[in-house]
């Protein structure tokens, strides 16, 4: 009987293994964003596009879109109320300024520090870089996008246009998202990241 229960254990488990689907996504970084939008407890998607979700829409990894940026700090600057999609705003400021390269053009891009962001745990060195570029609209959402960076040590960091991801708002209305400042607009097309979503 104790054998009988095993095999079927077995079975069981070797069935639920077949029926689970691979993640699909060209990196690392797309395949976690897939499975967090799968996971209904870290989803922003309703629960009806969920349903059928199998990946958001990238554009393919390029290896240009990472670019090394020179930040200039502003430890002076002021904290700010950024506006958002709905009636909440969050306490900004401009923690400095990144220049960087990128498709042949010099830019300049603000990124921000919260307040109440950098008290929590895990955060204390979070900083949040929203930005526009020319493809929104087309095949990127129309409000912008945003990256995630950490401050470095020295003067340097890494921006990797490739992980550019769509503010919640973009999937489900009930979201609050700090709305990209127009200083921060790069008059190229930044074909890298997440585009546009579409409900399968």
């Amino acid at each position: 009987m104790k054998f009988i229960c095993s095999f079927l254990f077995l079975i069981a488990l070797t069935s639920c293994g077949q029926n689970k689907e691979p993640l699909l996504g060209e990196t690392d970084w797309q395949r976690e964003q897939n499975a967090d939008f799968k996971d209904a407890s870290k989803s922003p998607l309703k629960a009806k596009d969920r349903k059928n979700f199998k990946t958001l829409d990238f554009f393919p990894a390029d290896s240009s879109a990472i670019v090394k940026a020179t930040l200039k700090r502003t430890p002076d600057s002021d904290w700010f109320l950024m506006q958002t999609t709905t009636d909440r705003v969050s306490n900004e400021r401009v923690y400095g300024i990144v220049t960087f390269e990128f498709l042949g053009k010099t830019f300049e891009l603000a990124v921000y520090q919260g307040q109440d962001l950098m008290a929590k745990a895990g955060f204390e060195d979070y900083l949040f870089l929203p930005f526009m570029d020319n493809t929104n609209g087309e095949t990127t959402y129309g409000g912008g996008r945003y990256l995630d960076l950490r401050i470095p040590e020295g003067d340097t960091l890494i921006i990797d246009f490739n992980k550019a991801y769509n503010p919640y708002c973009a999937y489900n209305e009930k979201y609050s998202c700090p709305i990209v400042p127009r200083t921060n607009y790069l008059d190229i097309k930044v074909q890298a990241g997440v585009m546009a979503f579409s409900k399968k």
